[in-house]
């Protein structure tokens, strides 16, 4: 529900798109891969771009987001049908380590101004993104199991519980309002939306498919390691899952979906590699989607301490990027791999838009496509 919050979604929404995308994923490859689909941080930039969100409440063009979303999804499962033609070779030759890492970190450095200058209007609030971001290195650094598998979630919760002593108890801030809890219903249909099929929206949020298919491949192959199991030969259903997942999503709504790394953790931590699994979290989130009070409750977390979760949860994807190279063990000392990695993040992190016409291609895009023609241009032949 993060990244859905974190674009002005309805997060009821969003969750129950997560679920039906996971039983979309779960038939189209025969339940043989284990994995889970929710809202993907790749569309949080692209989307913050083409609405011009302000960080806070609902998002008033989200209509222009969701024609977009539908068009990356729809890419994103015509590159599945094209891999279930012809393979993945020509992915990894096109989108290397280098360039999935530039690209993955880019999304977390752009975004990295959203929490500091939107989510923090007093000074207390910007102590309390301080508390919430110690609250969640505290989980992550001196608990174990499931409990620091969950450190976003759990910090997310100790950082609340000290926010609502601070606030309704000490009343040094904003305090938390349960009203909205309180008086909504435990079960009632969520808010649906409608997409608005904007050219320009759809040229700026369709390149996200790129990015998540470098990032499905990943997953799949990792999940191949854990289990022992060759599991290449369901990558095209794979994506053509997340594509036609991502469109369902966007046309009721939600967001753009992707298999989770999360999961895997969890998957690693637990030994537990059944696809059954996935199935009852999907109907979980069925039922969660359908309950408003869920959504309140959602909805009740205080500005702050999103904000203070956001800084971790950006930073933990810039530092994906990173591990990429370091996993794959990208030689910086070939200057291909070191301008490609270097121009990427500066175009990324500094929003470097160009403008084609009335159209314009800003940081994460420009960067996507940068890196992937950089390395075409510099590559030894």
């Amino acid at each position: 529900v993060l990244a859905p919050i974190l674009m002005g979604f309805n997060p009821n929404v969003a969750i129950l798109m997560s679920g039906i995308g996971t039983l979309i994923f779960f038939l189209l490859v025969g339940g043989r891969v284990p994995s889970y689909l929710g809202s993907s941080f790749a569309f949080i930039g692209v989307v913050i771009a083409a609405t011009g969100y302000a960080g806070s409440g609902p998002n008033a063009n989200i209509g222009l987001a969701l024609g977009g979303i539908i068009a990356c999804g729809a890419v994103y499962a015509a590159i599945g049908l094209l891999v279930q033609a012809v393979g993945t070779k020509w992915i990894e030759s096109l989108m290397p380590p280098v360039v999935t890492g530039a690209v993955v970190a880019v999304i977390g450095l752009n975004l990295a101004g959203v929490p500091i200058k939107n989510m923090a209007p007093t000074d207390f609030d910007k102590w309390m993104q301080a508390v919430t971001f110690l609250s969640v290195g505290l989980v992550a650094v001196r608990t174990s199991g499931m409990l620091q598998r969950l450190l976003i979630l759990v910090g997310l919760i100790v950082a609340s519980v000290i926010y609502a002593v601070l606030t309704n108890g000490l009343g040094l801030g904003k305090p938390i309002d349960l009203s909205g809890v309180a008086n909504a219903a435990w079960f009632g249909a969520p808010a649906f939306a409608a997409p608005v099929f904007d050219v320009n929206a759809m040229l700026l949020i369709a390149p996200v498919a790129i990015i998540l298919v470098a990032e499905n491949l990943g997953h799949v192959k990792a999940v191949s390691a854990m289990t022992g199991q060759d599991l290449d030969r369901y990558m095209g259903r794979a994506f053509l899952g997340d594509g036609i997942a991502t469109m369902v999503s966007g046309a009721s709504g939600g967001t753009g979906v992707t298999t989770y790394a999360e999961n895997i953790g969890v998957m690693a931590a637990t030994k537990i590699y059944s696809t059954a699994i996935f199935v009852v979290a999907a109907v979980i989130a069925l039922v969660l989607g359908f309950s408003p009070k869920f959504g309140a409750l959602i909805q009740a977390i205080p500005l702050a301490v999103m904000g203070g979760v956001s800084i971790v949860v950006f930073g933990l994807i810039a530092v994906a990027g990173a591990k990429i190279w370091v996993d794959n063990k990208v030689d910086f000392s070939d200057n291909t791999n070191l301008i490609v990695a270097a121009v990427t993040l500066v175009l990324g992190t500094g929003d470097y838009t160009l403008t084609f016409g009335k159209f314009a291609l800003g940081g994460i895009g420009t960067a996507t496509f940068g890196a992937i023609l950089l390395y075409a241009l510099l590559k030894k032949r």
